[in-house]
């Protein structure tokens, strides 16, 4: 019984991840602008992937998976944010006029 409550919990986890990182990528697509695309890709990717880590860990077979799993999750949730703010600098820094592409909303 405790083996198809780990798989359920597992499936449940790994398919709410997996949307998570396809609405990411589908959001990608769909907005112009590079900073709001960075932001629709680094959300699906953080939420998503822990998601799917956790999935992972629960399923695995020993500790020392798990402990390598959440290893790779940190080192990601670490590296993600880093890369995202050094492009999203240099967008604005190469970019001569970002306001052109930027939406203002009035009050």
């Amino acid at each position: 019984m405790l083996e198809w409550i780990r798989f359920g919990l597992t499936a449940v986890l790994l398919i709410i991840g997996l949307f998570l990182m396809a609405t990411g990528v589908i959001a990608q697509y769909r907005f112009k602008y590079v900073l709001n695309r960075m932001h629709a890709a680094s959300m699906g990717d953080s939420l998503g992937l822990f998601l799917v880590v956790i999935a992972m860990c629960i399923s695995a077979p020993d500790w020392v998976t798990v402990v390598k799993l959440l290893l790779v999750s940190l080192f990601i949730w670490i590296t993600s944010p880093t890369a995202s703010h050094l492009i999203a600098r240099l967008e604005l820094t190469s970019n001569e006029h970002p306001e052109n592409e930027m939406e203002v909303i009035e009050k």
